[in-house]
C-alpha cells in the first residue's frame, strides 16, 4: 500500500495538501490529496521547494523521504483541472506554477542528502518528476509510472525528455510517444527508478529510514524484480523509433506489423495505433524535444521544457486534450492539425524558439510567490 502519514512531528495542520514531519533524522514530505490522487498544485510546489531547502542546510535531517497519502499513488502529476481553467482566463498561474515546480525538479537532483520517493501506485507527469529526479527510487509491484502527456495534446516537461532521451535503446521514445502506463519493472529498465520493494514493506522502511541510512533501509527491503515487459520488446522498439521522423516511425511500425510474425507484429501495430490517437503536434514536438535534448544538463533541459510548454499553453490542443479527457470525458479530441502530415517542420520548431523575458531563470525567487 502507499504509505500515509504516521506519528511524528507534524509541522502542518491535516487539513494541508502537503504535511512536513520529523522523524528521528528522517524528513517526510507526504503529498496529502488522496481524492486526485495527490496531484501537484502550485501550493504544493511552493512548499515543497522551501521546505526542502531548509532541509538541505538541516544538520538534524540525514534523510528525506517523499510518499504520498492514501492507496492509489504518490502523485497523478500536476493538477491540469486548474491548468484547464487558467487557459480558459488567459492567466499566467500554469506558467507561474511551471516555474516553481521546475525550481523544486531541479533541486531534487542535485540533492545534498539522501532523497528517498515511494513510487508506489500511480507516478504520471509531474509525479515523476519530484521523483525520478531523486537519488533513491523505490518502485512496487503497484507502480503505474510514465509521461502521458500526448494524449492530452502536452509534451514530456518536469525534466522527464531528459529522462527518457537516456533509457536503453528507443524505449523512452517508445513511451513519450504512446504515454504507456508502466509497470514498476519497466520503471527500473527505463532508468526512472532504482529498487523493488513490495508495497506491503513500505511501512516498515519508512521506520527503518527514522534511524537508519537509506543505503542500508532499502538495502534490506529490496527484491528482485519481476521481468520487465518493455525490456522484451526492445528489438521491435528500436527497429522502429530511431530517427527523428515521426510519420517514419509509424511506417516502421506498420510495416513491422507485416513483415513479421508473432507477438511482435501485433504489439508494433497497437503502438502505432496508440500514438495515431495522440495530438499529432505535441507527438512531433515530443519526438523533437527528446532529440534535442541529447547532451544537455537538467537545467538546460527545463528551459527548453518550459519554452515548449508556453507554446502549448498558446495552441489549441492543449486545452483541448484536456477537455477531452478530463473536463467533457467524451475521449474525442478535435485536434489541430488532425493529422502528423499536416504538422510542418516549421511549426514544430516554433515551439523551441527563445521567449524573451519569459526565459524560465532557475535562480529566481519570484516563482516562489505563486
Amino acid at each position: 500500500m502507499t504509505a500515509g502519514p504516521t506519528a511524528g512531528t507534524n509541522t502542518a495542520s491535516p487539513t494541508d495538501e502537503v504535511l512536513f514531519e520529523r522523524r528521528g533524522r528522517l524528513g517526510v514530505v507526504t503529498l496529502n490529496r488522496p481524492r486526485a490522487v495527490n496531484a501537484l498544485t502550485a501550493g504544493m510546489a511552493a512548499a515543497m521547494l522551501e521546505r526542502l531547502t531548509e532541509w538541505a542546510d538541516d544538520d538534524g535531517v540525514a534523510t528525506v523521504l517523499v510518499q504520498g497519502a492514501g492507496e492509489r499513488g504518490l502523485c497523478a502529476g500536476g493538477d491540469i483541472v486548474a491548468i484547464y481553467e487558467d487557459m480558459l482566463t488567459g492567466g499566467d498561474a500554469t506558467a507561474d506554477f511551471w516555474r516553481t515546480e521546475y525550481r523544486l525538479n531541479a533541486l531534487i537532483s542535485g540533492y545534498p542528502k539522501p532523497y528517498v520517493a515511494f513510487m508506489d501506485g500511480l507516478v504520471l507527469g509531474g509525479g515523476v518528476g519530484i521523483s525520478a529526479h531523486g537519488s533513491v527510487r523505490v518502485v512496487t509491484e503497484r507502480t503505474r509510472s510514465g509521461m502521458p502527456e500526448t494524449t492530452i495534446g502536452f509534451v514530456p516537461d518536469v525534466g522527464g525528455t531528459l529522462l527518457l532521451s537516456r533509457s536503453p535503446g528507443e524505449a523512452g521514445t517508445h513511451a513519450a510517444l504512446t504515454g504507456a502506463h508502466l509497470s514498476g519493472a519497466d520503471a527500473l529498465f527505463l532508468g526512472l527508478a532504482d529498487h523493488f520493494v513490495a508495497s506491503a514493506h513500505l511501512p516498515a522502511l519508512a521506520a527503518a529510514l527514522e534511524t537508519e541510512t537509506a543505503e542500508a533501509a532499502v538495502g534490506r527491503f529490496s527484491e528482485k524484480p519481476p521481468p520487465s515487459a518493455l525490456a522484451g520488446q526492445r528489438d521491435w522498439i528500436d527497429a522502429c523509433y530511431t530517427g527523428d521522423d515521426a510519420e517514419e516511425i509509424l511506417r516502421r511500425l506498420r510495416g513491422f506489423d507485416r513483415e513479421t510474425p508473432g507477438d511482435a507484429a501485433g504489439e508494433a501495430a497497437e503502438a502505432a495505433d496508440t500514438i495515431e490517437t495522440k495530438s499529432p503536434t505535441a507527438v512531433k514536438v515530443a519526438l523533437e524535444s527528446l532529440r534535442r535534448v541529447r547532451g544537455l544538463t537538467l537545467e538546460e533541459a527545463l528551459v527548453q521544457e518550459y519554452r515548449v510548454g508556453l507554446r502549448c499553453l498558446a495552441g489549441p490542443d492543449f486545452r483541448e486534450g484536456i477537455r477531452a479527457q478530463v473536463v467533457d470525458k467524451d475521449r474525442n479530441p478535435q485536434w489541430k492539425p488532425a493529422t502528423l502530415h499536416e504538422v510542418a517542420a516549421a511549426d514544430v520548431a516554433r515551439f523551441f524558439e527563445p521567449v524573451g523575458e519569459r526565459e524560465l531563470n532557475l535562480q529566481s525567487k519570484e516563482a516562489d510567490n505563486v
